[in-house]
C-alpha cells in the first residue's frame, strides 16, 4: 500500500487527537491521576472536540476564506469522531471502575448520569454513520441524523452540570456554544 501526502497528514492528525488520551491512561495506570482526574479530563476534551466540531459551520460563515477554518471543514469528522472516542474513554473508565451492572443500571437512572448514557448512545449512532458509504446509503436522512448532534450536545451539558461538583464550567460551556452558533446567522459574502 502506498501513503499518500494526504493519508499521512490524516494519520497525522489522528495521531494528535489521540496522544492526549494515551497519556491520560499512562498516569491513570501508572497512579500519577486518580479516577476522578481521569474522568474529569477525557469528560473535558470530549467537550472540547464538540464545540471545534459545532463551531466549523458557523466559523465557515465568518471567517470562509481563511486557511485555518478550510482546515476545520476538511477535518470536522475526524474531530466530531474523536469527541465520540473522548466520550467513550470517559464512559469505558468509569464502567471499569464501577463494574457490576446492578450498580450501573441504579446509576443510570439517575438524572446526571442518564442524561450522559442517552448522549452517548446518540453520539455512537453519529460516529458509527461518520463514514462515506453511510453519507451514500442514508442520503437525506443521513443530514437528519446528524443534526441530533444538537440533541446530544444538550444532554452532555446536561450530564455536565449535574454529575460535577462545580456545574459552572457547563454554562460557561454552554454560553460560549451559543454565542458561536449565534454566527451561523450572520449571512456569507457571496
Amino acid at each position: 500500500m502506498i501513503l499518500t501526502q494526504k493519508t499521512i497528514r490524516k494519520y497525522i492528525i489522528w495521531a494528535l487527537f489521540t496522544a492526549p488520551a494515551l497519556y491520560i491512561l499512562y498516569r491513570f495506570k501508572a497512579d500519577i491521576i486518580s479516577y476522578g482526574e481521569v474522568i474529569h479530563k477525557t469528560g473535558e476534551l470530549s467537550v472540547y472536540f464538540l464545540f471545534v466540531s459545532l463551531a466549523v459551520t458557523p466559523l465557515r460563515n465568518v471567517f470562509s476564506n481563511a486557511k485555518w477554518v478550510r482546515w476545520l471543514v476538511y477535518h470536522r469528522r475526524a474531530i466530531g469522531v474523536a469527541s465520540f472516542g473522548y466520550a467513550a474513554l470517559h464512559t469505558a473508565v468509569y464502567v471499569e471502575r464501577k463494574w457490576g451492572y446492578d450498580l450501573i443500571l441504579n446509576e443510570a437512572m439517575k438524572p446526571s448520569l442518564m442524561t450522559g448514557w442517552i448522549a452517548l448512545a446518540i453520539f455512537l449512532a453519529l460516529a458509527l454513520t461518520s463514514n462515506n458509504p453511510s453519507v451514500a446509503a442514508l442520503k437525506r436522512r443521513w443530514q437528519l441524523l446528524h443534526r441530533l448532534v444538537y440533541a446530544a450536545t444538550a444532554l452532555t451539558i446536561a450530564h455536565w452540570a449535574l454529575a460535577s461538583f462545580e456545574s459552572r464550567p457547563a454554562y460557561i460551556f454552554m454560553a460560549a456554544l451559543l454565542a458561536i452558533q449565534s454566527l451561523r446567522f450572520i449571512k456569507r459574502k457571496a
